[in-house]
Formats: C-alpha cells, structure tokens, sequence
C-alpha cells in the first residue's frame, strides 16, 4: 500500500515528466567561452555531482533542477585561478617582522582562514601557493579538500627551495643565535646533490610542485634583489629530479642571469621575470616556458617603497628599483608572444584583492579577453589542470564565477564579482 509520502513523491515526479531532478541549473546572459575566445549568449548550465554534465545555447526550462541560478544578466566564466600566491601570509610592513618569533605555525593556519576566504570571494576558486614553511600550505590545502574551512582550490609547492643566503633562507639578516643552515630539508641547499635531495623532501612531504628562488628578491633582508643565486648544475639537478616525480618547477626569478639560466634548465615557468630581455624572451618561446608576471606584487612594492618605516633598510631600494618595472617587462613579453598565466604574489599586496592583476595587464596592452583567458585556460594548462578546470565545458570542475555588465569592455568589472561557484556549490552570495 501506498502511504500519502509516496503518493506525494509520485506526484511530483509527474509534474517534472518523468524522474525528479536534483541536478544544478545556471542560465547565464553571456557565457565566455575561452577556449573558442568568444562569448556566448543566453546560455544554460547543467550540473551534476559538482561537474558540469552539459552546456546547451538558449534558457532551457528550469522546473524541476534544484538549486537554480538565474544569471541572465550577468557574465558568466570559469572560476579564476591565481598561479602565484602565499596564503599563509600577508604583507604588514615592519609591524610583521616579528611575527616569526611570536606566532607559531597554527597561528599561521588560522589566520591564514581569512585570507582563504577573502580570495575565494573575489572569484578565485583555485589557486597556486609558491613557498610556505612548516608545512602550512599543505595543510590548507588538506583542509579546504575535506571541507574543514572554506577556500579556493590550492596546489602547494610547500617550502621554496633557495641556497645559502639566497632569497628564501629563512635566517637572512638574523641574530647569530638564529642564524643555522637550513639544508635540503629545510629548503636550503649547495650542490647537484643537495638540489636532489630538497625535491625529494618536497616530495616526503606531499608537494604539487616545486618552486626554487633563482635570483634575489624584494623581500628578503639581503642587498641584491637579482643576482643569480642557482649555479646551472644546481638549476639542471632540481629539474631533473623533478621530471623523475612528476613534478612542474617555478621559478622565482628577477634578474637577467637567472632567468635564462632556469630557462634553459627547463623550468616550466618563470616569476617576476622583471628583467628580462629580448634574447630571454625568444629563448621563453622557443622552450614554451610560462611568465607569471606578478605585476599587482610590483606595483604594491614600489608603493610602499615610498612610506618611511615600512620596509627594512636593506628592502626599500630594492622595491623602489624592481617593483615599478615589473607591468613594462609584461607589456614587452606579451607582444612577443611569451605564454602568459595569472598570477599575482598575493600575500605580498592584499589577499582578496587579486582581480586588480586584470587591469594591470590590460593597461599594458593585453586584450581583455586575453586577459581573462590567462587566469582560466592557460593558468590551468600550466597547472597541469586542463582536463578538470580552465573552462565551462562538459566533464569539468563545476567552478564558475559571473560580474555585472561586460568585462570584456570593463575589465575592472573582474574586481567585482557577484557570484561564485566552486565544485558545483554556490559559496558568493
């Protein structure tokens, strides 16, 4: 017999015409397509278990698919994926510099949570960590996968690999009593052998990638911010290792020198890349080497190269020099034709605030829609993500994020996004 719970699933089932549906609808007014470079109107979004089962031109009825996402006039693309971040830290000026010895790593963690959050809001909902200590991004990352806080995607390179000194020792500039060697396994090698060991260490400890720190950098408390600091055995050592555990290998680089020198190594991609040159840039193509530009991190640097007391003595020259140059580097690179992936340094100018990255881009001479294409299709093909994120488009990650009005008139619209989607669940509004 019947009972009247039944009966009232059977009618519902009658109603939708056959079986109930549980699936996910989105009609989006305008559907970027990246991978054609074109946009689509009137568009409907099917999803189902957090993928995308199928994307159909025109509104197609709604009845019955639970939940339903009216975003007839929006913009709609694919979730933003950020290849340069540090998510378990953000810049504070001097007012930071003590916090390595007066926070411990789950003070990190959790205050890491906020900035998580802050960047998923702004429409990235997969990001890419290049450099973390105590295990820190692993572990959000671990945590974002079971659902245990709430954040973008993350592939985390763990600790940075740097030498002796280098942009990356953690014990640059400290107190003798602080002052050690790191090693390999705290990221901080001399030597072929030494470059092998810190990959697999990487490894041990559950890495996405490898990130090494080529040249000098802003940040850290040493005078040059771009000499070469990887011997080309050494650079050659981490790539080879890396290729034998399937590993893709960053490169923080700002200097001349070493860059080409982890180009021709055969690094997949190249960050900062503030002086490279026409030679480099041919080199790039030839190999098919990526450039992360960073240029929100520059333009944050050179700003605040101007505010007394913010950066230590040995930092401001350094951020007044190399900051300001980072957005022509990327207008020069672009017209030539280096592969370009998004990517901002986010934790060096504020987490949440990495859509700003699109119009610097764009006023340096890159078309909008290849703007936005460099934060979907090719961040994840650089990601190694290609058949999983990047696009809308049947059997992917159901990650989608829509703005009001038309980026690809107003690229300032990608600051504003008004809904967010990841792994089929609304989280923005």
């Amino acid at each position: 017999m019947l009972n009247h719970l039944t009966l009232a699933a059977l009618a519902v089932t009658a109603m939708l015409g056959g079986a109930a549906r549980a699936d996910t609808l989105i009609h989006a007014g305008r559907l970027i397509d990246v991978d054609q470079g074109k946009v689509l109107e009137q568009m409907s979004i099917v999803i189902k278990d957090g993928r995308i089962s199928e994307v159909k031109a025109g509104y197609i009825d709604a009845a019955g698919y639970s939940p339903y996402h009216d975003l007839r006039a929006q913009t709609v693309m694919p979730g933003l994926i950020d290849m340069h971040v540090h998510v378990s830290g953000e810049s504070s000026g001097a007012s930071g510099a003590t916090d390595r010895f007066l926070l411990n790593p789950a003070d990190y963690a959790l205050r890491a949570t906020q900035y998580l959050n802050r960047t998923l809001n702004a429409g990235f909902t997969t990001v890419r960590d290049l450099g973390a200590g105590n295990g820190l991004a692993i572990s959000l990352r671990d945590a974002v996968r079971k659902g245990w806080i709430k954040g973008p995607r993350i592939f985390a390179a763990g600790k940075g690999i740097a030498t002796t000194g280098g942009h990356g020792d953690p014990s640059n500039a400290l107190n003798l009593e602080y002052t050690h060697d790191h090693g390999p396994e705290g990221g901080v090698i001399n030597g072929a052998a030494e470059a092998r060991k810190a990959v697999r260490q990487r490894y041990k400890e559950g890495a996405d990638l490898i990130k090494i720190t080529g040249t000098g950098g802003v940040l850290s408390l040493a005078k040059n911010g771009h000499n070469p600091q990887f011997m080309e055995d050494e650079v050659e050592a981490i790539v080879k290792t890396a290729r034998d555990y399937g590993f893709a290998v960053a490169v923080h680089a700002h200097g001349r020198d070493g860059i080409m020198r982890a180009v021709k190594a055969g690094v997949d991609s190249i960050e900062h890349g503030t002086y490279m040159d026409d030679e480099i840039m041919r080199e790039m193509k030839a190999r098919g080497t990526w450039f992360v530009p960073t240029i929100s991190a520059g333009k944050f640097v050179a700003d605040k190269a101007k505010v007394d007391g913010y950066f230590h003595e040995l930092v401001r020259p350094k951020a007044a020099a190399i900051g300001p140059l980072i957005q022509a580097t990327f207008g020069r690179a672009y017209k030539a034709g280096v592969k370009i992936a998004f990517g901002t340094d986010a934790g060096v100018a504020p987490h949440g605030t990495n859509g700003q990255e699109f119009i610097y881009m764009v006023e340096a001479g890159m078309t909008t829609m290849d703007a936005i294409k460099s934060a979907t299709v090719n961040a994840a093909q650089l990601l190694r993500q290609s058949d999983q994120l990047g696009s809308i488009a049947p059997g992917k990650l159901a990650d989608v994020v829509a703005v009001n009005g038309d980026p690809l008139r107003d690229i300032s619209l990608m600051t504003k996004v008004s809904f967010v989607m990841k792994d089929g669940v609304a989280v923005k509004p």
